[in-house]
């Protein structure tokens, strides 16, 4: 398995946002969390007992529980600061989820899963600790998120360094995250993708907001050696010039991919066989066929 993020780091980043406290700066986690909750709320049955997977404020789990769709709700943190006495944590690695098997009628995850190494395998921890007919929603960081910042962190360094090193982390494509809930056995799966735009002052406002979100630069393959302040502030200018309104004020993108995939149960739909159509595409929308020539025939 490649070691993509330093697992260590993102910790470290997650209890910092954490002692520093700034509730406007996780705007984004209660979009998602609200997100979440209206899409649970919206299936008609009752899950008795949910897992949200590190979500940080644990506002997922509090919307959860105001649907009247979930009974018990075990949230999962990697340190147990992220808990509180009237709302306590089992802690467990970012990449482990504390479950038997068949044990959970949901599990949520908001906003972590881009932070792991082995997607795949959280998928299929996921999808082995559901009972059957039980629910996996995700909120995942996708493509396009943060594209600006990226684009100007690179323009700068490559004006003043000749070089460049990854300063913002990769983020999947929509259709790799629904790949990745069919290959761990999901029935019924389904990846969407809502962008929002965030508008700030200058990169600088952005970047005090990703410190408070704990989702500053993880990666393993970082440039450690630290950059001057003459890189940001030409980084800032190369933002401005290429990603602002007219009001002078910048635009920040967040895409995030929002999954779900059931634990196969014989209740659920299936697709019908090749062939076992009882009448033809052609008759149904009232047009006449024309069959295909054959490729082989130039004639």
């Amino acid at each position: 398995m490649e070691i993509i993020f330093d697992q260590s780091l993102v910790e470290a980043h997650r209890r910092r946002a954490l002692r520093r406290g700034d509730r406007k700066a996780t705007f984004l986690l209660d979009i998602v969390a609200q997100e979440l909750a209206d899409r649970v709320g919206v299936v008609e049955r009752h899950f008795d007992s949910a897992m949200e997977l590190h979500g940080y404020t644990g506002i997922t789990a509090r919307l959860l529980a105001e649907t009247g769709k979930v009974g018990t709700i075990e949230r999962v943190e990697t340190d147990e600061t992220f808990g509180s006495a009237d709302s306590p944590v089992t802690t467990a690695p970012l990449e482990s989820i504390p479950a038997e098997p068949q044990s959970l009628n949901l599990i949520v995850s908001p906003l972590s899963l881009h932070l792991t190494n082995d997607t795949p395998g959280i998928f299929i921890q996921a999808r082995r600790a559901l009972k059957p007919d039980g629910l996996f929603l995700a909120a995942i960081p996708g493509s396009g998120t943060l594209q600006e910042l990226r684009e100007a962190l690179l323009a700068a360094e490559a004006e003043l360094t000749g070089g460049a090193s990854p300063r913002v982390i990769p983020f999947a494509d929509v259709r790799d995250i629904g790949a990745l809930l069919q290959r761990a056995g999901f029935a019924l799966p389904v990846a969407d993708a809502e962008t929002y735009t965030v508008r700030y002052d200058s990169l600088f406002g952005l970047v005090r907001d990703l410190r408070a979100m704990g989702m500053t630069n993880p990666l393993a393959s970082r440039n450690r050696k630290p950059m001057p302040k003459h890189f940001f502030l030409r980084a800032a200018e190369i933002y401005a010039e290429r990603f602002s309104d007219p009001d002078g004020r910048v635009r920040a993108t967040f895409s995030v991919i929002y999954v779900s995939g059931w634990a196969p149960h014989e209740s659920q739909q299936k697709p019908l066989k090749p062939g076992s159509a009882k009448q033809r595409l052609s008759d149904a929308l009232g047009v006449k066929e024309h069959p295909l020539k054959d490729p082989g025939n130039r004639s």
